[in-house]
């Protein structure tokens, strides 16, 4: 199931996204890529750079959209694995995560990601594994 734009607008303005500063900018064919730009108060211990959880969040609810691109009406996932590695300092306004299905087997769907600072440089990557289950978005 691809989103439109209108549809994904409708999910951003979620308090969670607000609160966390993550915005989701497409999902389709089972990739989506979303935009983080942290609150100062989700820069700790160092200002200006989110903290490795604000990350990991984002990096989770983008491998969640790029899977749920990939179910039928009336289905859902939910997180049973993330493992995230921290290449370098996120340092920036501006975080980009692009995440992809790479396998999908029965109920379990298999993803990847990245996460990228201004500048193009890889601050965290990562893999996931998403059990579907019923449950309308």
């Amino acid at each position: 199931m691809d989103f439109s734009p209108e549809q994904i607008d409708d999910f951003n303005r979620n308090s969670f996204y607000q609160t966390m500063g993550i915005t989701v900018e497409a999902a389709a064919a089972g990739e989506a890529r979303s935009a983080l730009r942290p609150h100062p108060e989700m820069c700790w211990p160092f200002p200006q750079q989110p903290h490795g959880g604000v990350l990991f969040t984002q990096m989770d609810t983008t491998m969640a959209w790029a899977v749920v691109t990939r179910v039928k009406a009336g289905e859902n996932c939910v997180t049973i694995n993330l493992d995230i590695q921290y290449t370098a300092p996120a340092r920036g306004d501006r975080f980009v995560c692009r995440a992809r299905v790479r396998h999908r087997s029965g109920r379990i769907v298999y993803t990847r990601a990245e996460v990228t600072d201004d500048a193009g440089q890889l601050v965290a990557a990562g893999q996931g594994a998403f059990r579907v289950v019923k449950a309308p978005l």
